[in-house]
């Protein structure tokens, strides 16, 4: 038995964003949806929630099963409202007076606390409004849940909890997430959706293996059309040579050969398939300047203070060389983001325990993209900070994904994803030799994440890094400073701070 069907599905919007989909949930599979950005991700939610209409094709629900989707963003409607109220308007106002229990075994399940129960949404973390979404969702019961991003926002604990609690669903509800995230994906899941603009692939794995699987399947793909093209060409040879024959013979028969190996070619062409190229949502490539300085960045002792000045933790000596991809590991609280504030304001020359190399060129990306003014248009902004000329700079942004009619429009136009295009775009025409990287691949796509990884691990360049990003760390990683406790340690691995975190100990 199936709790939703989907076939022969397409959807148009700008532009056709996937076709000929197909593919089926049924009680208790845990889909993982993996798509570039902008390929229609949060559109196809939409359809199979039934909010919006496919261009093409069906959306069958089972007979009285429930779908809840759980977007990105609170509402409007909820953004005033109490935290409690947003979930318990979750269920149908008939019930809400002998149902309201519901609420509060919800909220306990996502370790909700009680102090932030009777806030408004709206002065609550994207991270609790996350939760409080998904308790809104899960007061009504429904048979299958729709996430969009849900570890958007989220710190390493806090997608432990998420992570339990869909490991502690009915075994018969389904989950259908969206999500960049591939080591949460690899515990959460267990089929593997690949959308794509033609010939989506689901795998009944995890996303790793499942993405080892894509690459074989687009490899033999591409094998068996060469193969067919390379046919195709040697009956076109045949019929060529045939026909030469025929013409200086007279022979009708050679004709008819000639037509029939002709016919069989133009068939075989028009059946071939090419192995799959995913089009690029746009390059990520960093360039860092040269640097010969021993240390770029010195640490002698430094305090890293509390906005009301109480002391988080001591850094002790420490040191980061051209090389090296230091990442700060820290439960969220600990002064991760109080450290990288700190450093920024001693490169103005405000704290003395804290120094860069006279050579140290510095390229910052905040996670949230402050570095980008919303109300200007990216080619106005890099025109103003970089010396590039008008068609190098629309070749630099078309590059980075960013088309032509969105290069003069205002930035807030920008999905998120491009955004943070934007944001790599404007790092690597700095040219730093020091990255100081707040989350940044929030917003990226897989695609754009593992871009950045390779940029980044084969740069000569130093880097001091928040992630969350579990497969990034781990990818780029080369050294790893802990708090613990009042002070700042160095660590072997980040593997044992991971484990603490997403036990809920971080």
């Amino acid at each position: 038995m199936s709790l939703l069907s989907v076939s022969d599905l397409a959807l148009t919007l700008a532009e056709p964003l996937f076709s000929d989909l197909d593919f089926t949930i049924h009680p208790g599979d845990r889909v993982g949806l993996v798509a570039a950005n902008g390929r229609g991700k949060s559109s196809l939610l939409r359809v199979l929630a039934g909010f919006s209409e496919p261009t093409h094709g069906r959306v069958v629900l089972a007979r009285d099963a429930k779908v809840a989707l759980v977007e990105q963003d609170p509402p409007a409607s909820l953004r005033f409202l109490p935290l409690r109220e947003a979930v318990l308007l979750g269920l149908p106002e008939e019930s809400r007076d002998y149902e309201g229990w519901r609420v509060d075994i919800a909220l306990d399940d996502l370790l909700v606390p009680h102090d932030l129960r009777d806030r408004p949404m709206e002065a609550l973390s994207g991270g609790w409004q996350r939760s409080a979404l998904l308790a809104r969702a899960a007061v009504a019961e429904p048979d299958i849940y729709l996430l969009d991003e849900p570890t958007n926002h989220l710190d390493l604990s806090r997608i432990g909890v998420l992570t339990r609690w869909l490991g502690a669903l009915p075994r018969a509800v389904a989950v259908l997430t969206v999500s960049h995230d591939r080591a949460f994906l690899d515990a959460s899941t267990t089929h593997t959706l690949f959308l794509r603009q033609s010939r989506s692939r689901i795998f009944a794995l995890p996303y790793s293996p499942a993405r080892a699987a894509l690459d074989a399947a687009d490899a033999a793909d591409a094998r068996v059309f060469d193969n067919q093209m390379k046919e195709a060409q040697q009956l076109r040879r045949q019929a060529a040579k045939l026909k030469n024959i025929g013409i200086n013979s007279g022979s009708d028969l050679l004709t008819v050969k000639t037509r029939q190996l002709t016919d069989r070619a133009d068939k075989i062409e028009a059946g071939a398939r090419p192995g799959h190229r995913d089009r690029s949502a746009g390059a990520i490539r960093l360039e860092g300047s040269a640097s010969h300085a021993r240390a770029l960045l010195t640490f002698e002792d430094a305090q890293i203070l509390a906005p009301d000045g109480r002391l988080l933790f001591r850094t002790g000596p420490k040191w980061i060389v051209p090389g090296d991809r230091v990442v700060l590991l820290g439960q969220n609280g600990a002064g991760k983001s109080r450290m990288m504030a700190t450093v920024r304001a001693a490169l103005g020359g405000a704290d003395g325990a804290i120094r860069a190399a006279a050579s140290a060129r510095v390229g910052i990306a905040d996670q949230d993209l402050g570095q980008i003014d919303p109300d200007r248009s990216p080619h106005s902004q890099l025109s103003e900070r970089f010396d590039l000329g008008d068609q190098a700079l629309r070749g630099a942004l078309a590059g980075a994904g960013i088309a032509i009619d969105r290069q003069t429009a205002p930035a807030r136009r920008l999905s998120g994803g491009q955004r943070a295009r934007l944001a790599m775009l404007i790092l690597r025409l700095e040219q730093p030799n020091l990255y100081l990287l707040d989350e940044p691949t929030n917003h990226l796509d897989i695609e754009g994440q593992e871009a950045l990884e390779a940029e980044i691990a084969t740069d000569a360049a130093a880097a001091l890094i928040i992630s969350h990003d579990r497969a990034f760390v781990r990818a780029v990683g080369t050294r790893f400073w802990r708090i613990a406790g009042r002070q700042l340690v160095e660590v072997e691995s980040p593997e044992g701070f991971f484990r603490e975190a997403e036990e809920g100990g971080g």
